[in-house]
């Protein structure tokens, strides 16, 4: 025990941290084994592309608001207007998400016309060699597999534009609270102009009955 008014020793020397430690030494070799494995996936499905073709989200929260990436899937109404079959699209490499909703006009209108611009280059295989059926693709010699994202988002530089704010002699707080006031009291007034009315009314009511 210590001597005089110290700390109670409470050292704990028997954690075994040696046999707790984890390592991964293999993240070389799973990178190496991961990009055999996308070669392999791509030689078994050529010419088709690795990946689906994606819309064009914004990504969520204040912060990064002002910024766009790909989404899970097309929504039923993005692929209504550009005319593809919802059970078709899973079959010419197009994602669908029935559970995202539109709440843009604009990055409808974009999705839309990615969904076109996939559809016009697109080349689709007949099933049986030699008999393509209508939407097919006549001459396939043409077709390539495409690696790495399809249609990649283009980002630019952010322009910031400055507003002109108008200049008030009275400051932003009063004229918050007046406004407050205003929609509150708008009940009140209106009240008061009509017993105000009626009560201009039963005066001269009462004039020209006097006369």
């Amino acid at each position: 025990m210590p001597k005089h008014n110290n700390m109670i020793p409470d050292a704990h020397f028997h954690k075994d941290w040696q046999n707790r430690v984890k390592t991964w030494f293999d993240q070389p070799g799973r990178k190496v084994r991961r990009r055999r494995v996308r070669a392999a996936r791509a030689a078994r499905i050529a010419p088709r592309p690795l990946d689906l073709l994606r819309p064009q989200v914004t990504c969520p929260t204040l912060r990064y608001n002002i910024k766009n990436r790909l989404g899970r899937g097309f929504t039923l109404d993005e692929l209504r207007a550009a005319k593809i079959n919802v059970h078709q699209a899973l079959t010419i490499g197009i994602a669908v998400d029935h559970r995202r909703t539109n709440r843009s006009e604009e990055k409808f209108n974009d999705n839309v016309e990615r969904l076109k611009k996939y559809s016009s280059s697109l080349i689709l295989f007949p099933r049986k060699e030699g008999k393509p059926k209508q939407g097919d693709t006549k001459d396939v010699s043409k077709a390539q597999q495409h690696t790495g994202v399809v249609q990649p988002i283009k980002t630019g530089k952010l322009q910031f534009v400055t507003a002109k704010v108008e200049q008030y002699k009275t400051p932003a707080f009063t004229r918050l609270r007046r406004a407050r006031a205003d929609a509150r009291l708008i009940g009140r007034r209106a009240n008061r102009v009509k017993r105000e009315a009626e009560k201009a009314a039963a005066a001269n009511k009462k004039a020209e009955k006097g006369k």
